[in-house]
């Protein structure tokens, strides 16, 4: 490979609930992130993933069409998706990471207010059983194998196969990732999703 060239996935906090997947050449790489964060962004984006490819234009074209029918705007690279379908695939392709790179050139010339900025934005309360109504001892279903079940201990902690974890590790150990995803997506109480529950009981909340 002559160059390093780069797919990534990137997120912003006020876009919530895309993902740009799109390319760069090492050698390009400054040069792209800082084109991303213009001033009709209002505040910068996120790596999620990235990875060194041999043929970027290939890799990102097959992910646009494998994500093809969650596009917003066929003329923009931005895919109603959740990051973890996307760092899923990504993976797929090799070990070669390159996330802290495109991090790196991501945040070379954004200040920390400007990074406050988008904490500010995409700051959420927590979320807390309790709050939600769900008590200790109530059963959560995953929603891929609703045999699957998880018990309520505490207002932020589970009891599965025995051992008292957080929801995001028993979703870590049931999918087997070696990344965190976001929970609430995949379990029911009371065959309602905890997405909607959170949703639901959070939305009047400032984020």
């Amino acid at each position: 490979m002559s160059e390093n060239q780069i797919v990534y996935a990137l997120t912003n906090s006020a876009m919530p609930g895309l993902v740009k997947i799109g390319k760069t050449t090492q050698a390009d790489i400054s040069t792209r992130m800082g084109q991303l964060y213009s001033t009709g962004v209002p505040v910068p984006f996120e790596c999620v993933y990235a990875v060194q490819v041999d043929d970027c234009t290939k890799v990102e074209s097959a992910l646009h069409v494998a994500f093809g029918p969650n596009r917003i705007n066929p003329n923009r690279e931005f895919f109603k998706i959740n990051p973890e379908q996307a760092i899923a695939v990504l993976k797929l392709l090799g070990p070669n990471d390159a996330t802290d790179e495109v991090r790196k050139e991501l945040n070379e010339n954004v200040s920390q207010a400007e990074k406050d900025s988008g904490d500010k934005l995409k700051k959420r309360p927590n979320m807390d059983f309790h709050e939600m109504g769900i008590f200790d001892d109530s059963i959560l279903n995953f929603v891929d194998d609703e045999t699957i079940t998880v018990v309520v201990h505490g207002s932020k902690k589970v009891i599965y196969e025995g051992n008292t974890i957080s929801l995001t590790a028993a979703t870590r150990n049931i999918l087997g990732l070696d990344y965190s995803i976001q929970p609430s997506p995949k379990w029911k109480y009371q065959g309602r999703l905890l997405k909607d529950i959170y949703e639901e009981y959070y939305s009047d909340d400032e984020a």
